[in-house]
């Protein structure tokens, strides 16, 4: 496939745009300024942003066409909580796609400040999407507590949108998101300690999510393994590959959590008073 096209002669790091320059590990492999159409034939040749375009391309093509297959639309009262859910699995990879394809446009710096907030929007989706079937299912039991709840997490989100979409470096962006996770992180000690009801096998999965979601932050902010061996990842196994691994990862295990709580809503009925 790669053999498709001819490429044009890449660059090294010092001679790549500046606002392209933000992981100085990586030395070579850059793609010249292009049109919207030279960058749609960059899918066609080897440089430093292809791993980063397939890692998120493939994975949203699947989980486009076989996701549906796997979610109970029929079997749920409430569909909308099936629709939300397929939303936020896609979200995070086709605002990423489309980032790395055009993130060298001609159009320079702000069209790429553009593309850069359009992929940390997806990735806010997810969090925010992914979560409402959890607080949906976790408060099942207290409709008036649920209600606010979605809503404060809704007007949460909002914010970590703001953030993340206006934050100028990776830490600024993995700050955007931490009053999310703590939100869902109580939902979870609800879960366990409090009156919260969900699948016993559900809660489980919903934290290794979230774990490997912030460790390919981590990894994506530190810049390993490319910070010990400049040049030699530059097209393959870099920190953001690495890190677009791990968000596949959490939208897999969130979709196995999602589907194990609306299995087990089927049959549950809250306590009478």
């Amino acid at each position: 496939m790669m053999g498709l096209y001819q490429g044009p002669r890449l660059l090294d790091f010092a001679k790549t745009p500046s606002h392209l320059q933000f992981n100085k590990y990586v030395l070579t492999g850059y793609r010249p300024v292009s049109t919207a159409q030279e960058c749609l034939r960059s899918l066609f040749y080897m440089h430093n942003e292809l791993g980063n375009i397939y890692s998120h391309g493939i994975p949203f093509f699947l989980f486009l066409v076989l996701l549906p297959f796997s979610i109970p639309w029929m079997e749920v009262d409430n569909v909308w909580i099936c629709i939300v859910h397929y939303l936020a699995c896609l979200s995070p990879t086709i605002g990423s796609v489309v980032y790395h394809v055009f993130m060298n446009h001609v159009g320079g710096e702000h069209v790429y400040d553009t593309l850069l907030s359009l992929d940390m929007f997806g990735v806010c989706l997810v969090n925010t999407l992914g979560a409402i079937p959890i607080i949906y299912i976790t408060l099942l039991c207290y409709p008036t507590v649920q209600q606010t709840a979605l809503l404060a997490y809704i007007l949460l989100s909002a914010y970590g949108i703001y953030c993340a979409t206006t934050a100028r470096t990776n830490i600024l962006r993995l700050r955007a998101f931490v009053w999310q996770g703590l939100f869902r992180f109580s939902l979870f000690l609800f879960r366990v300690y409090g009156s919260g009801v969900g699948s016993p096998n559900s809660l489980r999965l919903f934290v290794i999510m979230d774990s490997l979601a912030v460790l390919g932050g981590v990894v994506n902010i530190i810049q390993i393994p490319e910070r010990f061996s400049p040049g030699l990842f530059d097209n393959w196994g870099n920190s953001h590959q690495i890190m677009h691994v791990m968000v596949i990862c959490a939208i897999i295990y969130l979709h196995w959590g999602t589907l194990e709580d609306l299995a087990w809503i089927k049959s549950y009925q809250c306590p009478t008073e």
